[in-house]
Formats: C-alpha cells, sequence, structure tokens
C-alpha cells in the first residue's frame, strides 16, 4: 500500500483514539541530509583539527552516531549518484564532472523518487552536479523544490545567478547562507508533513570565497597542524577552506536550531558527510591523498547520523560504510520496504545503528577514477598500483606489505579484477546521450555553454567547462552547437545570456535545429568586466564571471526527435559577435 495512503488512515485512526499520537511520529521521521563539497575528513574540530572550530557539526556527532570509516567517491559528482542510488556510479552512468558526463541515467530511481512516492515532500537547495536538462534535472528525479545550480562548481558565491525549478533568478548574498535560508524556509511550510530535505552546500569548493567574519579570524593564523608534506601545501587556501568550513558549521547550527526550536528533534534523522577528500594537501589525519585520489585521504569522509532518542548518543561504529549503504538505510528507518529491480550496491546499517553486537561482514569497497581502482577491506587497502596497506596498523599508507601477505594482496588484486570487469563495464566506452530538450512535464531547458562544443576561433574561458562561457566569436564560420533530442514538439521562446561591446553591436545571428531558423540581433551593448576575483581569498583555477545579460530572440518551433542545435552568426559587425554563456529554452505551446 501507498505510504502516503497510509499516513492518512494513521491520522484518521488517531482522530478517533485509536492509535497514541507518538505512534504517528515513530511511523513517519523527517530526513535531513547536509552534504558539504570537498571538506576533508580532518576539516572537523570533532576529528582533532585544531585550526578551527566546528561546534554544531561536532555536536552531531556527539549527540548520534560517527563511522569512523565512512567512505564516498574521489570526486563530486560520483558520490551524490551514489547517494542517490545505493549503487556505484558507474551502473548509473556518471563518468565525469562535466559537459554531460555528470549525468545520472534516466532509468536510475533515486532516494527522492522513492520519499515522494511515499507521501514525503522533497526538497533540495544547493549544488546537484548530476544533470540539468530535465529530467536529468533535480526536479525529475524527485524533488519538487530546487534552488541553486546544477553545474559541479559556481564562479561566484555572492548574489550569484541561481535557478528556482529551472527558471533563473538571483541568489541573495554568500550562496551557502542563501542555501540554508531556503532549507529553513522549506521546514518552516512543510512541518506538518514528513519531509527529506536535501542540502548540498557548494563549500569549501573552489573559488575560495568567503565573508570578512569568516576570513578575518584566519588570515593572520598561525595554524598549528599542516597537511603529511608542507611543501605542497597553499597555507592561504587551507586558511580559506577552514573559514568556509567554519561558515558551513554555522548553517548547520542554524538548520539544527529551526528543528530544535519547532520540536521536531525526536522525528527527524539529521545526516552530516561530505562528497570528497579535501581539496588541497591541508590536514587530514596524516592520511595519503586528496580530492581525486582512491587512497585513503581522497575517499574517507565524515560522517555522522542523529536521531534524538532513537540513536544512542555518543557511539562511533569503526565498521566501514559507503554512500551507497544510506539509500537502503534511510529506507530502512523510515520503514519503506523497497524491492529495487536493479542491483543496490549498499545495505542497511540500521544493524549498527541500533545493535551494537550485529554481526556485520567484511565488507569490500571499489573507489575508480580517472584510470586508477583501490579496494578498501575492514583491514587491508590495496591502492591502484597493487601495493597492500595494514590500515589498522598503517593508516597514512607507508609501508607495502604485498610481499609479506602475497595471499591477501592476490584476492584483493582478484576482486579488483571482477569488479573492473562487471561494474566498471558497465559504463560505455563513448556517451551516446543527447541533452533531452522540451521534455512535457518541464517549462524550462537550459543549455549552457559548458554542455555546447565550440567551433571555429571560438574558446571556453577556462578549461574547466562547469562555470565557463565562450569567447573569441570572430568568424562567420565560428558556431556553438548541442546534440539535443527534443522529447515533444512544440513552440519555444528563446532567450540567450551574452555580453558584447559597444564597438562590436549590431551582429545578426541564428538558432537553427533541422529547417528550422529563428534570427537574432545584438541591439545594446552591454560589456561588463570579469568578476570573482574581487571576492577570491586565494587565486583561483576556474573561470571569472561576467554579468550576462539576457535577450530575447523570439520564438521557435522544434520537431521532435533528435539533431544538432547550432548557434551561428550571419553578420559580424565588429570584431565578435557576442561572450556567450547559455541558451534558455522555455515551453510556449505543444503542436
Amino acid at each position: 500500500m501507498n505510504r502516503f495512503v497510509i499516513f492518512y488512515m494513521i491520522i484518521f485512526l488517531w482522530s478517533c483514539g485509536n492509535i497514541p499520537s507518538t505512534e504517528i511520529e515513530n511511523v513517519f521521521p523527517n530526513i535531513v541530509m547536509i552534504l558539504s563539497d570537498d571538506q576533508g575528513w580532518g576539516d572537523l574540530s570533532l576529528n582533532g583539527n585544531s585550526n578551527l572550530q566546528t561546534v554544531n557539526i561536532d555536536r552531531l556527532g556527539r549527540s548520534g552516531a560517527i563511522f569512523d570509516r565512512f567512505y564516498v567517491c574521489p570526486v563530486c559528482s560520483p558520490t551524490r549518484a551514489e547517494m542517490l542510488t545505493g549503487r556505484y556510479y558507474a551502473r548509473g552512468g556518471v563518468y565525469s564532472t562535466s559537459a554531460g558526463g555528470e549525468r545520472l541515467d534516466l532509468d536510475e530511481k533515486t532516494l527522492a523518487d522513492i520519499l515522494k512516492e511515499n507521501g514525503y515532500r522533497t526538497a533540495a537547495f544547493g549544488k546537484w552536479h548530476n544533470g540539468m536538462q530535465y529530467p536529468y534535472h533535480p526536479n525529475g528525479r524527485g524533488f519538487e523544490e530546487f534552488y541553486g545550480f546544477c553545474s559541479g562548481h559556481w564562479g561566484d558565491y555572492f548574489s550569484p545567478m541561481l535557478e528556482h525549478n529551472g527558471e533563473i533568478v538571483k541568489g541573495n548574498g554568500f550562496l551557502a547562507d542563501d542555501l540554508t535560508d531556503h532549507a529553513i524556509d522549506f521546514v518552516d511550510r512543510n512541518h506538518k508533513n514528513p519531509f527529506f530535505l536535501y542540502l548540498p552546500l557548494n563549500t569549501p569548493h573552489s573559488p575560495m570565497q568567503v565573508p570578512d567574519q569568516y576570513w578575518s579570524k584566519f588570515a593572520g593564523k598561525n595554524l598549528e597542524l599542516k597537511g603529511s608534506d608542507p611543501t605542497k601545501e597553499d597555507i592561504e587556501h587551507t586558511k580559506a577552506a577552514l573559514a568556509m568550513c567554519e561558515n558551513i558549521d554555522w548553517n548547520v547550527g542554524r538548520v539544527v536550531n529551526k528543528l530544535e526550536e519547532m520540536g521536531m528533534m525526536e522525528n527527524t534523522i539529521i545526516i552530516y558527510f561530505s562528497d570528497n577528500g579535501p581539496n588541497g594537501n591541508r590536514w587530514n589525519g596524516g592520511m595519503r591523498g586528496i580530492k581525486g585520489s582512491t587512497d585513503e585521504g581522497g575517499v574517507r569522509s565524515p560522517f555522522m547520523v542523529q536521531w534524538e532518542g532513537k540513536i544512542d548518543s555518543g557511539m562511533i561504529i569503526t565498521q566501514l560504510a559507503s554512500a551507497t549503504d544510506l539509500l537502503p538505510t534511510l529506507l530502512d528507518l523510515c520503514g519503506i520496504h523497497y524491492l529495487s529491480e536493479k542491483t543496490l550496491d549498499g545495505m542497511s546499517l540500521k544493524p549498527l545503528l541500533f545493535n551494537d553486537q550485529a554481526v556485520w561482514p567484511d565488507r569490500l569497497f571499489y573507489h575508480h577514477w580517472a584510470g586508477r581502482t583501490s579496494v578498501r577491506s575492514q583491514q587491508f587497502l590495496l591502492d591502484h598500483q597493487g601495493r597492500l596497506f595494514d590500515m589498522e596498523k598503517d593508516p597514512s599508507q607507508h609501508v607495502d606489505i604485498s610481499a609479506d601477505l602475497p595471499d591477501v594482496a592476490d584476492k584483493l588484486l582478484l576482486e579488483k579484477e571482477i569488479w573492473e570487469g562487471t561494474v566498471l563495464s558497465e559504463l560505455p566506452d563513448e556517451d551516446q546521450r543527447t541533452f533531452p530538450v522540451g521534455h512535457p512535464d518541464f517549462v524550462f531547458t537550459q543549455l549552457p555553454a559548458r554542455d555546447g562544443e565550440p567551433h571555429g576561433n571560438i574558446r571556453r574561458s577556462n578549461k574547466y567547462p562547469n562555470c565557463s562561457f565562450f569567447t573569441n566569436w570572430t568568424n562567420l564560420q565560428d558556431s556553438i552547437t548541442w546534440e539535443v533530442e527534443v522529447v515533444e514538439s512544440g513552440t519555444f521562446e528563446v532567450e540567450i545570456y551574452y555580453t558584447c561591446s559597444t564597438e562590436d553591436l549590431g551582429s545578426i545571428f541564428m538558432v537553427k535545429f533541422g529547417d528550422q531558423i529563428l534570427d537574432g540581433q545584438i541591439t545594446e551593448a552591454h560589456d561588463p568586466t570579469e568578476t570573482g576575483m574581487e571576492h577570491d581569498r586565494v587565486p583561483r583555477g576556474e573561470s571569472y564571471i561576467k554579468d550576462f545579460k539576457p535577450l530575447k530572440v523570439g520564438n521557435i518551433t522544434l520537431e521532435k526527435g533528435q539533431s544538432t542545435l547550432v548557434l551561428k552568426a550571419k553578420e559580424i559587425k565588429g570584431r565578435s559577435v557576442m561572450d556567450f554563456r547559455l541558451m534558455m529554452l522555455k515551453r510556449i505551446s505543444s503542436i
């Protein structure tokens, strides 16, 4: 029976005096999942880092259970895919962090899908990073409300361009604070319903931007703890990351305070973790590896779960667990029986949370990125080079013991080869997925520069695509293309986001899809300088940004089917056509 129906049956019986009110709360716990971005295991005072204070996150751990060995992926989008599905990211078609490779296959069912089907209100506020165009968009993956950005990183954290349920909006203040404001408002609006609140914050991912009140504490501070290799540590980068982590901690406290204020703590499961290792060579408990690495430091994440009155406080669980365990665990804690049509790689951690004598298998975890695969058991780690480490005696991976324990090394090597030949092989040699346009269940389709292909002289503003734009559009043969599939025929309003100098004003361009052509012209100059550096605490590697201006081009009719969407100049008045950030297609009508 649908969980939504059961909920109202319980309400009816309770109103008749047949069920105590406390049983309603036990049946429908809320879920608050907070995910940080590029925060290492060592970026918490709870884990021994005296360089900063994270009192609110620490309190979550001390008031609930801490998983001492919790594993995620080496980079962002794979971890998010595993959390959403309970399956290794390769099974879901995720193979990179940008340009479409971050998308989660559409035949995958998400945690939000399942909770929504069972009567939960669902929302995500923050960095999505598993697809932009609907139904890859969070609104198509079970989240009724989304506010934030869908790319892998963002270019400015102070009142930037964002989206709300697909529509472009302007943020309000520092991004992590703004996202938390929306989360708190969601709790206010939905406190009478069971809800799933997903808060994937964007920090401490670069660019390293943080308000003055946090930076001032660290700007002149002498850091007591350093990374394992001080020659590789950028101290100013570390200080910025720690300042951003203290801001995260403040926002976590705001969410918890709201739940306490509303008397919801006993009926709310709160989870906190990060999506990969630290984005820099800073203190991380002596572990080898940072973000992008398949060594311990690249994949071990802080993880804590609090459920007041249900999960004993102060628990430290030493058995291995991973992001794939979250879906089966949360559904189990909520009492939702879910029989997946696909293989689940995770398992419910409920026995560990409620019975410290639980018999638990010695599980193997596989971590893969950029052609490197490591295998982790409870005691050992086989790295991507075939070296074996005893992680109980040598957690920093100093001594290769593969020659001393050849049987263990050979067994893990065999398991690695089997996993690569089965799970990893599910990824296609080449991504054949197009970008969907004009889904009938969604009004907006964004086609950003990130997902486009430049031709001719056009180049990206930066080698990292996620928050880039196209520039140097100087020739009539130049073009920008997207391989798309129109899901349902219709008429769409076309809007582009551009910049153009006064000297270049007047160029005529066209949007072409099959036989349909829509002409447009740049009739208003808009030539802002690049920004972002004024907020950066250390120089960034990603693109700087500009204030791109929207231009309504007109309406175009698109027929259902696959083809190449082309943006091309027809007449160039000056040296360049424009700098281009994104195209927005808004469904006007169906045909």
